[in-house]
């Protein structure tokens, strides 16, 4: 993790628990007597892809450096029901306080990791790269991208900084398809700009000027058939819209070169895990 990373995570965390603390956690003031201590242990309550250790272990060390948080399993693990993720130990006030936000990143990326690992085994089987896409939660979006990637997805754009893609509105503000994609082109090399497509007369059209990359926007896998042979090995090809788990394999099977996929981050089901306190030893 790069310490750009590293800067991210804090700061997502830091957010986080301010949200959720505010001036102080009533409950375990009311309850807990000072300096009282615990083990604790996450634990799997149904099978998925783990993701998210890394922002749990930061919200136990941002509330409290003592907490000893040992992992068991690693992101990117085949998780069980049953199976613990994460043992904890020190200070029960920190681990008590920062259950429900730690519980929130791992049950959030993990459902990420999850849906994505099941798109990706469908997609791997045809060579076809799955993609994920800008429709993250704010505030989130590396943090949601690490989990697609943990998945086995392609991270595509990080941001409008790191690429250029035109797509329908772009064109509609520019003046057209056509004015928008020979401005792009005239500042950028062929191989970095990306086309939105809404049929194939567009198509045509991008392919025409030298689009090095078209993106075919809500295609049926019909459309797909008949722009396949006009795209391939002129321009790299990406689908995206309306693909779920039960038509990827009609889609993947007409070997585009990319399908992104917004479900993986903004419908992801969150995966079911739960902190448990330990009796006392002895």
């Amino acid at each position: 993790m790069s310490v750009a990373d590293r800067s991210v995570l804090r700061e997502t965390v830091a957010r986080a628990l301010a949200e959720d603390l505010g001036a102080g956690d009533l409950t375990v003031a009311a309850v807990l007597e000072p300096g009282q201590r615990c083990r604790a242990r996450v634990v799997g309550r149904e099978a998925g892809v783990l993701c998210g250790l890394g922002p749990a272990r930061e919200v136990f060390r941002q509330l409290d450096p003592g907490v000893d948080c040992r992992e068991v399993l690693a992101d990117g693990a085949e998780l069980e029901a049953g199976r613990v993720v994460l043992e904890l130990a020190g200070p029960a006030a920190p681990i008590l306080s920062g259950e429900r936000t730690a519980l929130n990143f791992l049950q959030h990326l993990s459902g990420i990791a999850t849906l994505t690992r099941r798109f990706v085994e469908v997609a791997s089987a045809f060579e076809v790269q799955i993609l994920d896409t800008r429709k993250t939660a704010p505030g989130l979006r590396a943090l949601e991208k690490h989990a697609t990637h943990v998945g086995g997805a392609t991270n595509h754009r990080m941001g409008l900084y790191d690429a250029v893609l035109i797509k329908d509105n772009h064109a509609q503000a520019a003046g057209g398809l056509e004015v928008a994609l020979r401005r792009a082109l005239r500042s950028q090399p062929p191989a970095g700009v990306e086309v939105e497509v809404r049929d194939l007369e567009e198509l045509r059209l991008a392919l025409e000027l030298g689009a090095g990359r078209v993106l075919l926007d809500n295609f049926s896998p019909r459309q797909v058939a008949e722009a396949m042979p006009l795209a391939r090995g002129r321009a790299r090809v990406e689908l995206s819209g309306g693909v779920t788990l039960e038509n990827l394999p009609e889609y993947a099977a007409l070997r585009p070169d990319f399908i992104s996929v917004g479900r993986l981050t903004h419908s992801a089901p969150a995966l079911d895990l739960a902190l448990e306190v330990l009796p006392p030893q002895g």
